[in-house]
């Protein structure tokens, strides 16, 4: 009888690394996963700085005509051995016990670190219910990261002493219809008086066999969008204005943006939000066509294609603007003059911060700051637009994105690790360029394992308020959100100036579960590492701090 003894030896947690050695003594030779024991829970030992694996899986291939007497024979030899390995084993444990070392002993669990909470609701990632972190923590896997923790600090005390909030220096509008001639040329600089939303009539020349949508890159570009435009079609010809034989359509731009941020609950604002019989969306919930489309950006590693021009964007609030042309039709017959009550939004929550195509696009730059962002464009034909902001610890901002957007091998492990080399990739930038030119590096932001640039939303929030008035920004927090989301959106309705809702419509709107929930398999992966939450805390405290001072609210420094 030939026999074939398998030793599969897993290497402790805390190497960066795991490793599996393979069969040893049979056919499958090097390092290769033993087909005998994948998948199940080996007991470790860390014995005089050598690993142990006191229990081995023995795999017994027989050939031939063997005795069964041969077999019984090794049947106890096993059973021998399994003995003696016992007793091996609770001679170890007793002396680590006795002697106080047994931090040294590690018997991995079947279960995820971490617990659930009793309500999975509690776990979103981009609502209200995402504000309970498990406070279980593990204590073995993260022992090295924490005697790291102090080259960090380093890295980020270098980026803390180069912090500088500095005033954008603005362009002129001359130069902004330079670089959007076409724009500028489709959007008027006056809209209807009798509309709260910014909208104004303009000629159709299409025929009544023209598909209106034809060339609409939205449509080209994403087959999702299609059943979406199916019944932009179908609605399109009953919307005309007719006069003097000719045929106009009404045009309209948004009256209000949620511009961010990514992760903070914009979903859930949107879908309460467009619940309000006053307010229409955009046929699809992000264009994202300010930040990336006009630019040709559809996905960034997919490169630049062609650029959307203003009217596929138009076509997006043709729903919406076939309702306020029945309004103004029906007002006009009756009461000349009287306001259209219908307010358009839109809720891309790149519109924010997302200025990466700058580089492509605008020559002229200071010393690698961008010469025109896009509050630039949106100020010069909309100087009166509401702007709403959500946002959340930038903390657990940045997790609940990792774990949304990345595909696979997620982990605290992983997520440490990305943390650890976006702070180092930062820290380079802030050797040499300013503060804003990092933020906006297109190379940088492509090279983060994870979108650290999201989180500095006092950044962000400086630059809109060199175009934009404080009083055109309603800021909210998740937080807030989350605990008391009946007076979040009534804070909304004032702002938006929108009527009342009845009592039916208001718990339809407050009561309705959270939107975008994490995925069930981002769950069990429970919390980021303390070491790891402690390195973010250190890096946005600065970035809080000014946030929280621009908007005299200390909540926004998040330091609970």
């Amino acid at each position: 009888m030939r026999h074939c003894i398998n030793c599969c030896i897993q290497l402790l947690p805390e190497d960066a690394h795991k490793q599996q050695v393979g069969c040893r003594g049979g056919p499958h030779h090097g390092h290769q996963v033993c087909p005998t024991c994948r998948g199940e829970n080996k007991i470790l030992f860390h014995v005089d700085s050598k690993q142990m694996n006191l229990l081995a899986v023995l795999e017994v291939r027989t050939e031939g005509n063997e005795s069964w007497g041969g077999f019984l024979r090794f049947k106890k030899g096993k059973r021998c051995s399994l003995l003696f390995g016992l007793i091996i084993m609770t001679l170890v444990t007793a002396s680590y016990i006795l002697s106080g070392a047994h931090q040294e002993l590690l018997i991995s669990s079947p279960f995820h670190y971490g617990g659930l909470p009793s309500n999975p609701s509690l776990m979103d990632s981009e609502n209200p219910s995402d504000m309970k972190e498990h406070q279980h923590q593990p204590s073995v896997n993260n022992i090295s990261y924490v005697k790291d923790y102090p080259s960090i600090k380093l890295i980020i005390n270098s980026i803390t002493a180069r912090i500088e909030f500095t005033t954008r220096r603005l362009p002129d509008l001359e130069d902004l219809k330079k670089q959007e001639s076409h724009m500028f040329s489709v959007i008027p600089s006056k809209f209807l008086p009798n509309s709260k939303s910014p909208c104004w009539y303009e000629e159709f020349s299409g025929r009544n066999t023209t598909d209106p949508y034809l060339t609409n890159s939205y449509v080209l570009y994403s087959k999702r969008f299609r059943s979406t435009f199916d019944a932009l079609r179908k609605a399109f010809w009953g919307h005309l204005a007719h006069a003097h034989g000719k045929h106009f359509r009404l045009r309209c731009l948004p009256r209000f943006y949620i511009i961010g941020q990514p992760k903070c609950g914009t979903t859930d604002l949107y879908d309460r939000l467009r619940l309000h019989p006053e307010v229409k969306f955009s046929a699809i919930k992000e264009p994202h066509w300010w930040t990336r489309k006009r630019f040709g950006i559809v996905r960034l590693r997919d490169g630049l294609r062609d650029r959307y021009p203003v009217e596929d964007y138009l076509d997006l609030f043709d729903l919406a603007a076939h309702q306020i042309h029945q309004g103004l039709q029906a007002s006009s017959a009756k009461e000349e003059g009287k306001m259209n009550k219908i307010i358009i939004g839109e809720a891309s929550a790149s519109t924010m911060w997302d200025n990466n195509a700058w580089t492509f696009f605008y020559d002229n730059s200071t010393d690698g700051e961008p010469p025109f962002l896009t509050q630039d464009f949106i100020h010069a034909f909309q100087p009166d637009a509401k702007l709403i902001v959500m946002l959340r610890d930038p903390v657990e901002r940045l997790y609940s994105d990792y774990l949304y957007f990345a595909s696979s091998n997620k982990s605290a492990d992983d997520f440490h690790e990305k943390v650890t080399e976006a702070l180092q990739l930062f820290e380079n930038c802030m050797l040499d360029y300013s503060l804003r030119a990092c933020v906006y590096n297109n190379t940088l932001n492509n090279a983060m394992p994870v979108r650290l640039q999201v989180g500095l939303y006092a950044v962000y929030l400086l630059d809109w308020l060199t175009v934009f008035n404080k009083e055109q920004f309603l800021i909210l927090r998740l937080e807030d959100h989350a605990s008391n989301v009946k007076y979040t959106m009534h804070k909304v309705f004032q702002f938006l100036n929108l009527g009342p809702l009845s009592e039916k419509q208001e718990a339809l709107m407050t009561k309705s579960p959270a939107s975008n929930a994490r995925r069930p398999e981002d769950r069990s992966l429970g919390p980021m590492w303390l070491v790891t939450r402690k390195m973010l805390r250190d890096f946005y405290g600065p970035f809080n701090a000014r946030l929280a001072q621009v908007l005299a609210d200390e909540a926004f420094a998040w330091k609970t």
